[in-house]
């Protein structure tokens, strides 16, 4: 069972989005939250698999409640529930450790992939996100390359082979098949990869394989 909490000002959002969720049978709402405090309140209470927080609420933000969900449940995936796609919003929400942005105005079947991504330990951008990721991406300067190869260096070869996979968004399935290694070694390798450096989650790692300039081609 995946437990959610779920955050967000509007209670009749609450309402739809706990609607759609509860008609998948493997997730449960087990707390909401109307503000950026009592989500972090909630989230230390509850410890919950996923919390799907709204970009902005009332005393603190979501942006600013990833900090506190993840040090009060560091084992909580989050994943930032908005109806806005400002580029400021996404690099801020990935760059805080969030491990999914998605759009309320997301087909339910994608909110219900999404929730069970991040859940399982992987990372999930509704398509509109990702484009815009990915269009960051391309466009930041090529300053912090230097610093990011730097950051890397460390890692063993078989690590960097890893990293580089993720930064194209593959999953452990697909990294183990394309570099012929064990699911569990992967899952391995990734935990090492976000120890060593220092990163809270594969979006985090894949953004920094991107300024490494070391991403796979598909």
């Amino acid at each position: 069972m995946i437990r959610i909490l779920l955050a967000d000002d509007e209670p009749l959002m609450r309402v739809g989005i706990r609607t759609i969720l509860s008609a998948d049978s493997g997730i449960e709402v087990v707390a909401e939250a109307g503000t950026g405090r009592e989500t972090v309140d909630l989230a230390r209470r509850y410890r919950p698999d996923v919390a799907l927080v709204d970009i902005q609420m009332p005393d603190t933000d979501g942006l600013t409640a990833i900090g506190g969900i993840l040090e009060a449940s560091p084992r909580t995936a989050v994943a930032m529930l908005t109806t806005f796609g400002q580029d400021d919003y996404i690099t801020r929400a990935l760059d805080g450790g969030a491990s999914g942005f998605l759009l309320k105005t997301a087909e339910p079947q994608e909110l219900m992939a999404g929730v069970r991504a991040v859940a399982d330990g992987g990372a999930f951008l509704s398509p509109k996100v990702a484009r815009r990721v990915i269009s960051h991406l391309r466009d930041r300067p090529a300053s912090p390359a230097h610093a990011a190869r730097e950051r890397v260096a460390a890692l063993s070869r078989r690590e960097k082979d890893v990293l580089a996979s993720l930064g194209t968004g593959r999953s452990n399935a697909e990294i183990a098949r394309d570099l012929h290694l064990a699911e569990d070694t992967v899952k391995a390798h990734v935990s090492a990869i976000l120890t060593r450096l220092d990163l809270q989650n594969r979006v985090q790692a894949a953004i920094l394989a991107h300024e490494a300039g070391m991403s796979r081609r598909e």
